[in-house]
């Protein structure tokens, strides 16, 4: 049976739209002084209630200390493009979401964004499987996933890719 293979770590970016009522920056010290000064009405995050991602923008944002002021503006999409979209459309002044999408060009052009440090939230490990089934196609597209080239395409599209594969 095949215990799977990492291949991928998703990472999070703070968003801020355009214009920006804060500047991203790692710590989340713009975030805090615009929360602050009440230039927050709307943020977006995945519901972490079911979405890793949102689970992880939670996260951060408790480590930063502003979980309890942002909770009565949060804006919770499905999901996290749908975050995304709601940051980016201006529907809120900003949100946390994955750095994947924050490399798309609309949200690039719709704001700026800061890469939020690894340890502000759990590891977005992306696991595989292998099922026993599979095809041949499957078992193709398993092996290739796990070679240079795609590790290249994972990170050229915001994401870490592991040390090891298991």
């Amino acid at each position: 049976v095949d215990r799977g293979a990492r291949y991928a770590i998703g990472r999070i970016v703070l968003f801020a739209a355009s214009p920006a009522p804060f500047t991203p920056d790692a710590d989340m010290t713009g975030l805090r002084q615009a929360l602050a000064a009440g230039k927050i009405t709307r943020f977006a995050i995945a519901n972490p209630e079911h979405a890793p991602y949102g689970r992880a923008a939670e996260q951060a944002l408790k480590r930063a200390g502003l979980w309890e002021a942002i909770v009565p503006r949060l804006v919770l999409g499905e999901n996290v493009s749908q975050a995304a979209q709601f940051a980016a459309s201006g529907s809120t002044q900003g949100g946390i979401f994955a750095l994947s999408l924050a490399k798309t060009p609309l949200i690039t052009a719709a704001g700026t964004h800061v890469v939020l440090p690894d340890e502000a939230h759990q590891p977005l490990t992306q696991r595989m499987a292998l099922l026993k089934r599979a095809g041949a196609p499957a078992r193709l597209f398993y092996d290739y996933l796990q070679q240079p080239g795609a590790r290249a395409v994972f990170q050229r599209y915001g994401f870490a890719v592991p040390d090891n594969r298991s």
